[in-house]
């Protein structure tokens, strides 16, 4: 006999997808859908947790679950775009705000440098950036550039593409790069800058960028709302 839990599972899924809620729209109250399941508030948050890592909802502290688009955007892991070609192959609507663009002072540079990997003879530059779609800003880019490699950027360059400018204005060829992908609590800097909207957690992808000749002149941050997005890889099997 199949569990209550997944029954209860099962009859949620088969309401959302005849869109008794629409996409944005809070599900009852776990003791709401207790006393109508006739079930313990454990057996609701079992059903509940099994629509979520499913893509059904978003738990929103404070708020409760709310139902969310299941065909979020499909961000490729694996691969080197930019985030405005990106945009262009995704048909988003979207626009990129620049909050900070400088080089760093040697005292700022600490935790910038151990990744980027430079000394304190070397410039770096900071970039900070929001990605707003259809209105809401939902990405944070956080990117640090070695001078080096990287000698002159502008807020025009920032807002529109700073891989274009690389390799179309310096003439250097982007190789390959190393990513972490990490679920974290949201900061400071993410609530002022991001349209949190109650999520309690951002999903973070940091990258090691380097040249073709192996130069590591990038390192990046970028935060993402997680209801936006799901990240996508390509993956075969190779035999030894």
């Amino acid at each position: 006999m199949q569990k209550k839990y997944l029954i209860i599972y099962n009859d949620l899924v088969r309401k959302i997808q005849e869109s008794g809620w629409a996409i944005g729209n809070l599900l009852p109250s776990e003791n709401e859908l207790a006393r109508e399941y006739e079930a313990s508030r454990e057996t609701i948050r079992k059903a509940l947790d099994l629509l979520s890592q499913n893509g059904y909802i978003q738990k929103i502290q404070g708020k409760g679950s709310v139902v969310i688009d299941r065909n979020k955007l499909s961000f490729p892991v694996s691969g080197i775009q930019s985030y405005s070609e990106l945009a262009e192959k995704l048909n988003l609507n979207s626009r990129t705000i620049v909050h900070t663009l400088k080089r760093l002072k040697p005292e700022d540079q600490r935790e910038s440098a151990k990744f980027l990997k430079t000394d304190p003879t070397e410039s770096i530059w900071n970039v900070i950036r929001t990605r707003e779609i259809d209105g809401e800003k939902v990405i944070l880019d956080k990117d640090y550039f070695n001078e080096t490699y990287v000698p002159m950027l502008s807020e025009e360059i920032c807002e529109t593409s700073i891989y274009n400018h690389i390799e179309k204005e310096l003439n250097l060829m982007i190789g390959f790069a190393k990513k972490e992908i990490v679920v974290e609590t949201p900061t400071k800097e993410d609530h002022e800058l991001l349209d949190l909207e109650g999520f309690t957690n951002v999903v973070v992808i940091r990258s090691q960028v380097h040249l073709e000749d192996t130069n590591l002149f990038q390192f990046t941050e970028s935060r993402h709302r997680p209801d936006k997005f799901r990240f996508v890889d390509f993956a075969r099997r190779v035999k030894d």
